[in-house]
């Protein structure tokens, strides 16, 4: 946390570090769930669940329905402190939970498990793009600028600087149907970011059944790819 915190000024909304400061993590030791649960569940009801690692999708949708964020319990080593692919107890903790005491987007992240539980397999993939480009990689555009809030992002060194200082990726308007057609890789920083021009947009998404977004998507066809296509995820 220490090593984090002087890179978020300037390029984390201020949804994020009002929301940081609420959960009042520790410096000298990783927070123990039982505390973040604590704070979560005075502000909106969520709690945080211990899982071993990377989980499947029905399991993942199965926890956000019931207002529980599935946390894995290992830490990254030192020499990943930059990017790592998998997502450790910093990434799910620092990345993820603040943002859960924020009414919209624990509002969103429900709406988003309960959707998932209703969809069929196949639409669980298009899902994921959903999930990705907002709670992971998602960006916000502020009267100060341009602002990062998505998890993937805010707790990595790597990333944060790139999503918002680099010239490579392209920034795009969040749109839903857009976002659900656009391939990503995993092991790479961003090619496509999103920007949200406020969480109410996430809350008002949480209003509305996603289903049909996801028929209008497949309809319509996806996007290429704008990353190398080898080792591509979804």
């Amino acid at each position: 946390i220490a090593t984090q915190l002087p890179l978020l000024e300037g390029r984390v909304c201020t949804e994020y570090i009002e929301a940081l400061d609420a959960m009042a993590f520790p410096f000298d030791r990783i927070p123990q769930l039982h505390e973040v649960s604590a704070v979560l569940e005075a502000h909106t009801g969520w709690s945080v669940a211990p899982v071993p690692a990377l989980i499947d999708f029905t399991s993942f949708f199965e926890l956000l329905a019931k207002r529980q964020f599935p946390a894995a319990t290992f830490i990254r080593r030192r020499e990943h402190i930059g990017y790592l692919q998998e997502p450790d107890i910093f990434h799910e903790v620092f990345g993820h939970t603040p943002l859960l005491t924020d009414y919209r987007f624990a509002a969103f992240t429900e709406a988003y498990g309960k959707a998932g539980l209703k969809a069929d397999k196949t639409d669980h993939a298009m899902l994921a793009r959903l999930f990705w480009f907002t709670v992971e990689f998602g960006l916000l555009d502020t009267p100060d600028g341009l602002r990062s809030y998505g998890a993937g992002i805010v707790s990595s060194p790597g990333e944060l600087e790139y999503a918002l200082e680099s010239d490579i990726p392209e920034r795009k308007p969040f749109d839903v149907l857009d976002a659900l057609r656009t391939p990503y890789r995993i092991d790479i920083y961003q090619t496509v970011y999103f920007v949200l021009d406020s969480f109410d947009t996430l809350f008002e998404l949480a209003q509305a059944e996603l289903i049909p977004f996801i028929e209008q998507a497949r309809a319509l066809g996806m996007h290429e790819p704008t990353y190398p296509t080898k080792q591509a995820t979804c």
